[in-house]
C-alpha cells in the first residue's frame, strides 16, 4: 500500500517509517482574528459570544514520519507534522509542518488554547487557533512538541510552551602536578652565559632616563662616608686628650711674660 505524506500529499518512499507521537480525539478549532498585539494571542476573543469563531471539532496528531537517505541507508531525514482531521473519517482537514516553534503559539491567558499556523495546497498558509478540554491534553501535548524539537535539533525561543535547554558547566577536570615515581624536575637557569642586549635609549634625554647629568669639569665626587665610618671617627675623636693650657706649658703671661 503507497503510503501518501499528508502534509504534501505526495507519495512517499516504500522504506519511509512514519509514527504517532500525540494523539488527542477531540480538538476545537477556531478561526482566530489577526493578531493585534506583538505581546501573543488572547484566547478570551475566541470564545467569546457563546463559541462563534468555532468552526470544527477535529482529532489532533503529531506525526513523525522518516526517510532513508538514497545515498546513506544509514542515515534518514526525520520531519514531524501537526495534522487536524474529521475525527470520523480520518480526512485531513489542515496540516501544520513543524519545522520552527514559531509554528504553535501558547495564548496569554490560558494553558489549554494555541495558535496553530497551518499551511495548505499551493503553500497557503493561515493561524487557526485550536484549545482542549482536558489541561492534561494540553500539557501532553507541549511535551509532544518538546521532544520534537530535540529530535529535529530545532532551537527553542520559549513562545510555544517548552523551555530553552540550559547548556549545563561542564566539570573542571583538576590536573595532577604531583612527582610520579622515578620522575624528576630539571631547572633550566635561562640566561646564563648569555649577553645580554642593552636596553635601547630614549633619544630625548640621551641616556637613560632617571641618569642625572655629570658635575661641572668632569669630576666625580667621593661617596658619602658610610654610617660604619662615621661612628669610628666619632669614636676616635672621643678617645683623643683635650689640649693643655698655656700654664701647664711653663709660660708666664704675668708680669715678666713679655720682654721689655
Amino acid at each position: 500500500m503507497e503510503t501518501i505524506d499528508p502534509s504534501t500529499g505526495r507519495p512517499l518512499p516504500s522504506d519511509a517509517i512514519q509514527r504517532i507521537l500525540f494523539i488527542a480525539p477531540s480538538v476545537h478549532v477556531y478561526n482566530i482574528p489577526p493578531l493585534m498585539s506583538t505581546k501573543g494571542y488572547v484566547a478570551a476573543s475566541w470564545t467569546a459570544d457563546n463559541n462563534k469563531r468555532q468552526i470544527f471539532t477535529a482529532r489532533l496528531r503529531i506525526l513523525e514520519t522518516a526517510i532513508p537517505s538514497p545515498t546513506n541507508p544509514s542515515e534518514e531525514q526525520v520531519k514531524a507534522d501537526i495534522l487536524l482531521e474529521d475525527p470520523a473519517t480520518g480526512q485531513l482537514f489542515a496540516a501544520a509542518p513543524y519545522t520552527i516553534p514559531d509554528v504553535v503559539e501558547q495564548v496569554l491567558d490560558s494553558s489549554r488554547f494555541f495558535a496553530v499556523r497551518v499551511q495548505g495546497e499551493g503553500g497557503r498558509k493561515a493561524v487557526l487557533g485550536i484549545g482542549y478540554e482536558e489541561r492534561s491534553e494540553a500539557f501532553d501535548f507541549s511535551v509532544a512538541l518538546q521532544e520534537v524539537r530535540k529530535t529535529l535539533g530545532i532551537e527553542d525561543d520559549g513562545k510555544s510552551g517548552g523551555k530553552k535547554p540550559v547548556k549545563q558547566k561542564e566539570p573542571e577536570v583538576k590536573k595532577d602536578f604531583s612527582l610520579k615515581e622515578g620522575e624528576t624536575i630539571t631547572v633550566n637557569l635561562g640566561g646564563k652565559g648569555r649577553r645580554h642586549n642593552p636596553i635601547p635609549q630614549s633619544p630625548n634625554v640621551g641616556g637613560s632616563g632617571f641618569s642625572l647629568p655629570p658635575p661641572p669639569g668632569g669630576s666625580l665626587l667621593p661617596p658619602p662616608p658610610s654610617a660604619q665610618e662615621v661612628k669610628a671617627q666619632k669614636r676616635l675623636s672621643q678617645n683623643i686628650d683635650p689640649p693643655k693650657p698655656v700654664d701647664d706649658f711653663g709660660f708666664d703671661d704675668g708680669e715678666f711674660g713679655e720682654f721689655q
